[in-house]
């Protein structure tokens, strides 16, 4: 939306910007991003500021609409966890972006280069020589009593040679305007993902101002990463993977995001395999090599052979593969012992030992309450001090999952506190309470400072150590900075660096004009098997949906349910366990919600449209669930069903890609499809079927019309079964179906081995030719039966040739 020029904004705008400015205050000893020590607004924010003020409110309010609803039709969200459960929440942002100056920034990135360096080194040591606990610089129980130090790992190098490869670091600056390193992120550090939905909501939202500035992109430090993988690859058909924990860890959305927009495969521990020391991904083409994980669950997870035998999420034997040297793990088991929090206290003297310089970036100051003197002096100074966890995995204190501040431990007296100290020291530590710059946030129509804290994220390139230009700031809700977690109400923002000059455009597009052409890699088969499912929900859906309307359609008419052919399609849906007591039924809701919950599972495969499509249909189910009645108002709420899932199945069916994920996904739609019609048939042309239920079988396959075409007869059994069972160009008969299915097999992985069909193939061929040479007289209920029996079995066919 265009700015409006001064002379033509009203008294109301004026009170807008106002009020945008007006009472703007920094915390008490804080810094603040916007404003320099004498209250000027700092050179690096002058222009956004300047824009700003030029917006009206209704242009904000249009401008910040735009970068929510991109966010809500991508669905960024992350799952949040409390007493009743784990939800999904949408991504909780902060519009206004932090904008640092490109030298500021510069001195920041050498910094967190050297912080990065030091890091391997430190983890090195500790899986190897181990000298910093030999010579004193790490007192001994930091390591041997950590509960992510993984002493199978001892003694094993890294393929590669590296320990770490991608790291975050959560960094603030303090009330004197230097920068602290606040923790560091090693373990499976998250985040970088929603850092790139952040920067496209924010240009969403300030796509002029973001334009006019010249803000430094984040596509060259993915760009340089995902070659950086590359180059980890031992062979040249490896293949390189996300492991993820699964949808319900909290940040799958970024699993899935990531793993998209790199153009590799996400992986959980259950796809994966360790066959003769090597690490084998599971396809529906059999095994196949992978050499790189990019790693986003805990270590100790990763095998329940050798390290957690209570993990399910894991691979038997993964340890082996790395001792063998077949497997890389981005960054390597065990590093995690790198987030130790007990460590600040020590890094400033291992960087001098180890690097021979000072620490650039400093680290909070920190006290590890296992040793006396640092007892002490926490003891004497507990009510400007937050109590933490020495170790990284240990829970935290209070009920909202975050330290305590000192003078709130337990209520207890000083005495007391000092003996606790005594008792627990070894598993505390002692931190400075941090007094975090403010950054402005929109609040009420006010620029209202809070909290922040920036987390920056480090990338191994073949040329080193590259820092990402910008990542993600955690707003805080209010004045405690012990709230910028998601989790307790924080928000996140997009960070600028601004440049005094234009800075390069990249992208992940190659530039030059010649290419290769690469073909998808190997299907999982743990995606074939959603994928195939989720073919399955929503044909059953529509196959309910479509019986459903023309019930309501009929009760309608009559209001009596015991009508002799509204009974008898009762008791059909019975049977299939579709029960009659809502306009919308239990059963339906359900299929629907296990297509959500199978199209959850491959996020990566599916595109935004159609995730929106397929929620909003089962958002628009469940409405309808609580409030239709039978008859018309069902009838009509199963059309509007109807058409959203059409929607859906057009995306799916105009953009999805014809590769072997469509084949699964189309093939358990025919199957499904078959199945119904099926079913459908033996019941409804049965002897006993009641008047009328020729007609409404006709309308329930949609092919009233095309009866009437084709035959100049009334409908009858013999015309009904040609059309619907036995018709080839008919694209809801049996026939038509298993021809479908016939086609897309024979271009599956191994539809043919040594020569000869595959039993999945053969038992599709056997049932399409079968079907091809029956006549209308010929079918019958003992048919019907048989063929729903051999339908199933191909199923069943289907799944151990691909998906065991």
């Amino acid at each position: 939306m265009a700015n409006k020029p001064a002379a033509d904004r009203g008294p109301a705008d004026e009170e807008m910007k106002e009020a945008r400015t007006a009472g703007y205050r920094v915390l008490p000893g804080a810094a603040d991003e916007m404003l320099d020590a004498e209250g000027k607004i700092r050179p690096v924010w002058q222009s956004f500021v300047a824009a700003i003020d030029r917006m009206s409110e209704h242009d904000l309010h249009e401008r910040f609409a735009r970068a929510d609803r991109y966010l809500r039709d991508a669905g960024v969200f992350y799952r949040a966890y409390g007493a009743a459960g784990s939800s999904e929440r949408v991504w909780p942002f902060s519009h206004i972006p932090v904008l640092i100056d490109e030298k500021e920034w510069n001195v920041l990135a050498a910094g967190l280069v050297q912080r990065a360096n030091l890091l391997e080194a430190v983890v090195a040591d500790i899986y190897s020589d181990n000298k910093l606990v030999e010579q004193g610089f790490l007192p001994p129980a930091l390591v041997a009593a950590n509960p992510e130090f993984l002493r199978p790992l001892v003694g094993i190098k890294p393929a590669g040679g590296h320990y770490l490869h991608f790291c975050s670091f959560e960094i603030g600056r303090g009330p004197d305007g230097n920068w602290w390193v606040l923790a560091d992120r090693t373990q499976a550090p998250s985040g970088a993902g929603f850092a790139l939905e952040n920067r496209v909501a924010t240009t969403r939202a300030f796509s002029d101002v973001y334009a006019e500035s010249h803000v430094h992109r984040l596509a060259s430090f993915f760009g340089a990463f995902r070659e950086a993988l590359q180059a980890q690859k031992q062979n040249s058909d490896d293949r390189i993977a996300v492991l993820s924990p699964g949808p319900a860890n909290e940040t799958y959305f970024e699993h899935a995001y990531i793993a998209r927009y790199l153009g590799i495969m996400l992986l959980e521990g259950e796809d994966l395999a360790v066959v003769n020391g090597r690490v084998m991904v599971r396809t529906v083409a059999g095994l196949k090599p992978i050499s790189v994980l990019w790693r986003r669950l805990d270590a100790a997870y990763a095998d329940p052979l050798e390290l957690d035998q209570s993990s399910h999420i894991g691979t038997p034997a993964m340890v082996q593969a790395l001792r063998n040297g077949s497997v890389t793990f981005v960054n390597a088991l065990g590093s995690g012992v790198l987030e130790t929090r007990a460590f600040l206290a020590f890094m400033p003297t291992i960087c001098r030992h180890l690097l021979g310089e000072d620490l650039a970036l400093p680290s909070i100051a920190t006290w590890w309450c296992g040793q006396r003197s640092e007892r002490a002096h926490v003891a004497r100074n507990i009510d400007r001090m937050v109590i933490g966890p020495a170790y990284s995995r240990l829970p935290f204190f209070d009920d909202n999952g975050r330290s305590v501040l000192g003078s709130r431990v337990s209520g207890l007296s000083r005495h007391s506190t000092t003996e606790w100290l005594e008792t627990e020291g070894s598993n505390l530590v002692g931190q400075e309470v941090v007094t975090l710059s403010t950054t402005p946030a929109l609040i009420d129509g006010k620029l209202t400072p809070r909290p922040m804290s920036l987390r920056v994220y480090a990338a191994r390139t073949r040329d080193g150590w590259q820092i990402m230009p910008g990542g993600f700031a955690r707003i805080g809700s209010g004045d405690d900075v012990t709230a910028l977690a998601m989790q307790s109400g924080g928000s996140a923002a997009d960070v600028w660096i601004v440049s005094n000059k234009p800075v390069d455009r990249t992208s992940l597009l190659p530039a030059e004009e010649s290419f290769t052409r690469n073909m998808p890699g190997s299907l999982p088969s743990r995606a074939a098997d959603n994928l195939y499912w989720l073919g399955r929900y929503i044909e059953r859906s529509e196959g309910a949906l479509r019986i459903l309307r023309a019930w309501h359609a009929r009760f309608a008419e009559s209001a009596d349910p015991d009508q002799p052919l509204l009974a008898y399609v009762t008791r059909y849906l019975s049977d299939v366990d579709v029960e009659m007591t809502h306009g919308v039924p239990e059963s339906l809701l359900r299929n629907i919600d296990s297509a959500v919950y199978s199209a959850s599972n491959i996020r990566d495969r599916f595109s935004p449209d159609g995730w929106l499509a397929l929620n909003d249909l089962a958002k628009t189910a469940r409405r309808f669930h609580a409030t239709v009645k039978l008859g018309d108002d069902a009838a009509h709420a199963m059309t509007v069903l109807l058409r959203k899932l059409a929607g859906f199945a057009g995306l799916v069916h105009e953009n999805m890609y014809r590769f072997t994920g469509w084949r699964f996904l189309t093939v358990g739609r025919l199957l499904e499809r078959g199945l119904h019609m099926t079913r459908l048939l033996g019941h409804m042309t049965a002897e006993e079927a009641p008047d009328g239920a020729l007609d409404m079988l006709l309308e329930i396959g949609d092919n009233v019309m095309t009866h009437r075409r084709r035959y100049n007869v009334s409908t009858a059994r013999l015309t009904v079964t040609d059309l619907l069972a036995l018709d080839p160009l008919n694209p809801r008969s049996i026939l038509f179906q298993l021809n479908e299915i016939r086609t897309e097999v024979e271009q599956l992985p191994n539809a043919f081995v040594n020569g000869q069909m595959s039993p999945f193939y053969r038992e599709t061929m056997r049932l399409h030719s079968t079907l091809a040479v029956m006549t209308p007289e010929t079918m019958d209920a003992d048919i019907y039966a048989g063929l729903e029996r051999d339908l199933e079995k191909l199923s069943d066919l289907l799944a151990s040739t691909y998906l065991g």
